[in-house]
């Protein structure tokens, strides 16, 4: 009897406690969306609460946090203004950059908060917005600025990857890995050429360079959303992360090596011989650099050194930074990308025997934070490439349906592909969809390479 009381008090507390949050008005639905609850003990001044009541505003420890941001950016612009002078100031172009990133990452968190998709996409509206308002304006200089942002980007996120990367399962799914980084990459790439030539008159040279540039998949958008479901436990089990990552890597390095071949048989003065059999030493050159700059990290520094952390994290960031910078210098694009995810993952395998659990450790901890400062840099700065008026509406037509149509091929050869990986139907359907997303960093740099050519063609 004394149970059954108990039990009906339960019912009725939890009842209680649902209409009061049914009786939620809008406005703090919302805020809450907004606000993530910190279960951490934190201090906070007496007034805070009256001042600013939680859920409608921040709680103090967010807010402080936020705050010591924002003055850390005034002090590095006040530093730079003393140094620097005009170019740095309000009306400079600098500046404006640094807005747009701002309100990029602005925008890009209250679109996570408000939709749950994916942040990039509200930071990649932003510098649309601001590139067609004219609110933003690079010159050569800041260009060259850009670009380096980008690759910046492209080697923290690259190298996030491959400490993602199980060797476990690679050496169980390597034959489908194999699989899924290039079958799919081939049939679109000549889909794409074979569309192109047909529907916008594109010469076959043309359609192929499209091609190998549309097939890239955007490991900036790839990883992080991987990374979220893993830490939530979806598809960890069969090893879908590691299976997904490495395909990406592969998929990324074939689309800038023939990339760059197609390119250097287009403008370059060397012989095309060599330049088709450039493209798959590239690739086995940046495996093995990576593999041994890898294995270096895991002695240098000392396991039980004091600052093994900082030290461990500029020996993978600094060596991958040489690795894309030195490859695009030599023209042996393909190396670099390939270099930078085996460097992470060897790094990463004998860490793990050293006692660092695989994405539990300090330097992918520090990847992680500065993924958080170079993401709106990424996304803002490609949205501001794209001028809307300089787009003719007729070839947007034309282009969105041969990318649409080749795109469906792609996840439908995907979902073949993955035959005999273990998954079940939505598994597959869902490896096929992540290739969706595109990358412009990896490839983009090359056109600025030989833009004074492509202008007079």
């Amino acid at each position: 009897m004394e149970n059954d009381t108990s039990i009906r008090g339960v019912h009725i507390y939890d009842n209680n406690t649902n209409q009061r949050q049914n009786k939620k008005s809008w406005l703090e639905i919302l805020c809450l969306r907004c606000h993530q609850t910190d279960p951490t003990p934190s201090w906070q001044p007496s007034w805070w609460k009256k001042l600013c009541p939680y859920p409608y505003f921040s709680t103090y420890r967010q807010t402080a946090q936020q705050m010591s941001i924002i003055l850390f950016c005034l002090l590095i612009w006040g530093f730079l203004y003393v140094e620097i002078g005009e170019a740095v100031s309000i009306k400079g172009e600098l500046i404006s950059m640094i807005i747009l990133v701002m309100a990029a990452y602005l925008v890009g968190w209250i679109w996570l908060k408000l939709t749950t998709l994916p942040a990039l996409i509200g930071m990649l509206l932003t510098g649309i917005i601001f590139q067609n308002l004219q609110l933003v304006h690079m010159t050569d200089n800041y260009r060259k600025l850009n670009q380096d942002l980008r690759k910046v980007s492209l080697v923290i996120i690259l190298t996030r990857a491959g400490l993602g990367l199980r060797a476990s399962v690679l050496k169980k799914h390597y034959a489908a890995v194999l699989q899924l980084g290039l079958l799919p990459w081939i049939v679109e790439c000549l889909a794409i050429a074979v569309t192109t030539h047909y529907l916008l008159k594109l010469p076959w040279i043309w359609g192929f360079l499209l091609g190998s540039m549309i097939a890239s998949v955007s490991p900036a958008v790839v990883v992080p959303c991987l990374f979220r479901l893993r830490d939530v436990g979806y598809g960890v089990s069969k090893g879908i992360p590691t299976l997904v990552l490495a395909a990406t890597a592969i998929d990324d390095s074939i689309s800038v090596a023939v990339f760059a071949i197609l390119l250097n048989i287009m403008f370059s003065s060397e012989s095309s011989t060599f330049n088709i059999i450039k493209g798959p030493l590239s690739i086995i050159a940046g495996i093995v650099f990576g593999s041994l700059w890898g294995a270096l990290s895991s002695v240098i520094p000392e396991k039980g050194d004091t600052y093994v952390v900082p030290l461990r994290f500029l020996m993978l960031f600094l060596g991958g930074l040489f690795s894309l910078f030195m490859s695009g210098f030599i023209e042996w694009s393909g190396a670099g990308p390939l270099a930078i995810v085996s460097s992470g993952f060897v790094a990463a395998y004998y860490w793990e025997k050293q006692g660092w659990p695989i994405n539990k450790h300090p330097v992918s901890n520090v990847y992680r934070i500065l993924w958080i400062f170079f993401e709106p840099i990424l996304f803002a700065f490609t949205g501001a490439q794209i001028t809307m008026s300089a787009l003719d509406p007729q070839v947007i037509q034309m282009g969105a349906i041969c990318l649409v149509a080749c795109l469906v091929l792609r996840v439908i050869v995907t979902f073949f592909v993955s035959f005999g990986c273990g998954l079940n139907n939505k598994e597959k359907l869902f490896i096929g969809l992540t290739w969706m997303a595109k990358a412009t960093v990896q490839v983009c740099n090359f056109f600025f390479k030989f833009l004074p050519t492509l202008t007079h063609i």
